[in-house]
C-alpha cells in the first residue's frame, strides 16, 4: 500500500492522449456484446471492460496488486484516520470538454457506493463527503476505515468510476443514457450498432499520468485512432476471423481450436496464469423456491464434477487447475478447500430424497454456444441422475443479465470470473454480496459479519483465519457452487504490438 500522504509536485507538460504521429485502427472481439453501458449498474465483466476504457477512477491497481493514484494529484489521511482529503490532477476533462470537478467525484461516489459491497462498507463508516474546492474533496468518517484505497481503487465490477455530476445524479435503476467519461477512449454513440458493433475512439484531450502504464494504473497512452468492438456470438466464427486477419484481437479463444490457432500464420496466443485465471460458478437464486431451502441447495455440491466439466469444455491440461474446491481461486493467498461435499451422484440422490424437494422444475439459464453452457450440460446430467427436474433455457448473455435481475423465473445460471474478482472476501461476488441487493439474493448474517470482520482485521494471519470461516459459512449457505478453474488464452494478430499482458482486454499502449 502507498503511504497515506502523496504529493506529486509540479507536473511536466501533459502528454497527449495519443502519441504524436501514431495512428491505426483495431477490430476486436470481446467475451460478449456490451449491452449495459452504465458502469455502476451491473457486475458484468464485459461492462467493466468497456468502463476501463471510457471512464476513469480515483485510484487503480497495478500489475503487482498495489493500489496507485490515478485521477489524483495528492491525498492525505488525518492521524486519527477520520478525515481523508483528495485533490484531482489538473487538466482532467470529460469527453464533452467540461473540466472534471470535485463535485463530480462526490456525486459519483454517492451513486456507486450503495450498489457495491465494498462501497457499502465504506458508506457505513461515512460521516460526510463534501467538495472543498473545484479540485478537492473530503471524506469524513465516524470510525477509521483502513481499506479506503483498496475500495476506491478496486478492479472489480461495478468499478468506482467517476461521472459528470449531472449523470451521477441519475438513479442507478434508471441507468444513464448519455455515456460521458474522462477515460482514454471516448464512446462514439453515432456509430453504435447494437448486435453488430460499437466504436471507441481515442480521446485526444486525455492527460495520462507521467509513469508507464501497469495493469489498470499509470499513464495509459492511446496510440491508435479507434477500436471497433465487433459482435460475434459464435466463438468459432471469431477464431476463423482472427486466422483470416479480419479481426486483430479475440479475448477468449475456443479450446477446440487452440491447435489450429497455434499453427496459424500471423496469430499469436497469450495465455497467463495466476491472477489471470478464471473460476466458474453456478449462481443460485435463493429467492425462488425450491432453492429457498438450504438443504436442497447443498445437494448441488455432490452434483458438480469439475474434472468432467473441464474435459467437456476441451480445456487442455496445461490450462487447467484440477479439482479446486476453494471459493478463493487455487494459487491465490486465501485459497483453502471448503468443507462442502465433493462430486458423488449416489450421495446427491440420497441427500435430495431426504429434503422437501418434490420434482419442481429447476430453471437453468445458459448462454447458447458458450463454455458456461457446456459446464451446465455436465451439471444437468448429474442433477437429473440425482432426481432433479431440470428446465435448461438457452439465451444470449444480454438476456441472462436482464432476467437475472428479477427474483422469479429462474433458479441458476452459469458464469465465470477473473481471479482478481474472487481472491478476497471483500470483492468476491458471492461472499461479499451476501445480504445485499444483487441477483441471487442470498443472505447469511454469520457470513455477513465475518466479511465485515475481515475488513477490519489487523494482520494477514487474522484475515486468513477469518477467510477460512467465511468459506465454511458459504459452504452451508451455498450462494454458488464452483465448476472449475482454468486459463482462457487470448489471441491477436502479429501486427499488434505492445499489447498489455492481461486477461483484462486493454488497448492503451497498443500499436498497429
Amino acid at each position: 500500500m502507498l503511504p497515506r500522504r502523496l504529493a506529486l509536485g509540479a507536473l511536466a507538460l501533459p502528454f497527449l492522449g495519443r502519441t504524436a504521429g501514431a495512428a491505426g485502427h483495431m477490430n476486436v472481439v470481446l467475451e460478449s456484446e456490451v449491452v449495459i453501458l452504465d458502469p455502476h449498474a451491473t457486475t458484468a465483466a464485459i461492462t467493466r471492460s468497456f468502463s476501463t476504457h471510457v471512464f476513469d477512477t480515483l485510484f487503480a491497481m497495478d500489475a503487482q496488486g498495489v493500489i496507485r493514484p490515478q485521477m489524483l494529484e495528492a491525498f492525505e489521511a488525518s492521524a486519527d484516520g477520520l478525515r481523508w482529503d483528495f485533490r484531482l490532477r489538473p487538466g482532467l476533462r470529460w469527453h464533452d470538454g467540461a473540466p472534471v470537478t470535485a463535485a463530480d467525484c462526490v456525486a459519483s461516489l454517492e451513486r456507486w457506493a450503495p450498489r457495491d459491497p465494498l462501497g457499502r462498507m465504506l458508506w457505513a463508516a461515512k460521516e460526510a463527503v463534501t467538495a472543498t474546492d473545484a479540485r478537492s474533496f473530503r471524506i469524513g468518517l465516524n470510525r477509521p476505515f483502513p481499506l479506503m484505497l483498496e475500495v476506491l481503487g478496486k478492479p472489480n465490477a461495478p468499478l468506482p468510476v467517476m461521472l459528470p455530476e449531472r449523470l451521477a445524479r441519475v438513479p442507478v435503476e434508471q441507468r444513464i443514457r448519455e455515456i460521458i467519461g474522462s477515460g482514454p477512449f471516448r464512446f462514439r454513440a453515432s456509430d453504435w450498432r447494437p448486435g453488430n458493433s460499437m466504436v471507441l475512439e481515442c480521446f485526444a484531450d486525455y492527460v495520462p499520468r507521467d509513469e508507464a502504464a501497469s495493469f489498470l494504473a499509470g499513464g495509459r497512452r492511446v496510440k491508435i485512432d479507434a477500436v471497433t468492438l465487433r459482435v460475434m456470438p459464435d466463438q468459432a466464427t471469431g477464431a476463423t476471423a482472427l486466422m483470416a486477419g479480419e479481426i486483430d484481437y479475440m479475448q477468449y479463444l475456443p479450446f477446440d481450436l487452440i491447435g489450429r490457432l497455434e499453427r496459424a500464420r500471423g496469430v499469436r496466443l497469450m495465455a497467463l496464469g495466476g491472477l489471470h485465471q478464471f473460476q466458474g460458478y453456478f449462481r443460485l437464486n435463493h429467492a425462488a423456491a425450491p432453492f429457498d431451502d438450504p438443504a436442497i441447495r447443498r445437494v448441488l455440491w455432490n452434483c458438480v464434477d469439475q474434472a468432467g466439466v473441464l474435459t467437456a469444455m476441451g480445456v487442455p491440461a496445461r490450462f487447467q487447475t484440477p479439482d479446486c474446491g476453494s471459493f478463493f481461486p487455487c494459487g491465490t493467498p486465501l485459497a483453502e478447500a471448503t468443507p462442502a461435499p465433493r462430486f458423488d451422484v449416489a450421495a446427491a440422490r440420497a441427500a435430495l430424497a431426504a429434503t422437501s424437494y418434490r420434482g419442481q422444475p429447476i430453471v437453468i439459464m445458459t448462454v447458447a454456444g458458450s463454455i458456461s453452457e457446456t459446464a451446465a450440460r455436465v451439471l444437468i446430467q448429474a442433477m437429473q441422475q440425482a432426481g432433479f427436474t431440470v428446465d435448461q433455457q438457452q439465451m444470449d448473455w444480454g438476456t441472462v443479465l436482464a432476467r437475472r435481475a428479477r427474483r422469479e423465473g429462474w433458479h441458476m445460471f452459469s458464469v465465470y470470473a477473473n481471479a482478481t474478482d474472487l481472491m478476497s472476501p471483500l470483492t468476491h461476488f458471492y461472499l461479499a454480496g451476501t445480504c445485499g441487493d444483487i441477483p441471487g439474493w442470498d443472505c447469511d448474517m454469520d457470513q455477513r459479519a465475518l466479511v465485515d470482520s475481515f475488513a477490519t482485521a489487523r494482520d494477514a494471519n487474522a484475515r486468513r483465519a477469518i477467510a477460512a470461516r467465511i468459506q465454511a459459512a458459504a459452504a452451508r449457505n451455498t450462494p454458488a457452487v464452483m465448476w472449475g478453474q482454468f486459463t482462457i488464452p487470448a489471441g491477436h494478430r502479429d501486427r499488434v504490438r505492445n499489447l498489455p499482458q492481461s486477461a483484462y482486454p486493454m488497448f492503451w499502449d497498443v500499436e498497429v
